[in-house]
């Protein structure tokens, strides 16, 4: 075989081996929210080891930019009730942190309760994990936020993701010190 002949084939199975690791766009109703959403990119991941998983990337310099994949539900089917969040996270070069958040909201800008584990940060770079966030639902509950946030450089992976009411025998996440965190907070 001639030499361009090698090379030309070299190239194309290369650009077959990048667009098959491509990201995927975030599926519906996944959303990329926070402050600095424009420093951020997010969908799911196609390389090995990680395939299938949604991904939240710090694409600039800014170690104090963060950003949050979301997912918003009514909180209807869960008034009155315990609910948890729990997902498979990895972390590549975290600067900041990262980890899974949720927030209750009722009706206009009234946050119920709120929890972003920025108190049990993850930080660097990290082998899968489970995490999860427990919070109780109100009466006046309208709707639930939950997700994963990244705060600083790197990058944050989910996978196997659950959603579901539990009983009053786990415990609800608050943080340590009592008070709601400074930023970020969704």
């Amino acid at each position: 075989m001639k030499p361009q002949y090698v090379l030309a084939a070299a190239i194309a199975a290369t650009s077959v081996l990048a667009l098959a690791a491509a990201p995927e766009p975030l599926p519906a109703p996944w959303q990329l929210d926070g402050k600095h959403v424009k420093k951020f990119t997010a969908g799911v991941d196609q390389a090995d080891g990680v395939k299938g998983a949604k991904f939240l990337s710090n694409t600039s310099d800014d170690s104090l930019a963060w950003a949050s994949l979301t997912q918003v539900v009514s909180a209807q089917n869960y008034v009155g009730q315990r609910v948890r969040f729990r997902a498979r996270v990895r972390t590549r070069d975290v600067d900041g942190w990262a980890g899974l958040w949720m927030r209750v909201d009722g009706a206009g800008p009234a946050r119920l309760a709120f929890y972003n584990s920025q108190d049990r940060p993850i930080k660097g770079s990290t082998d899968w994990q489970e995490r999860s966030v427990v919070l109780d639902v109100p009466q006046e509950a309208t709707r639930i936020a939950f997700g994963v946030i990244d705060s600083g450089k790197g990058t944050v992976w989910i996978d196997q993701l659950a959603f579901e009411a539990v009983g009053q025998d786990v415990p609800v996440d608050s943080f340590r010190n009592h008070s709601l965190p400074a930023s970020p907070s969704l």
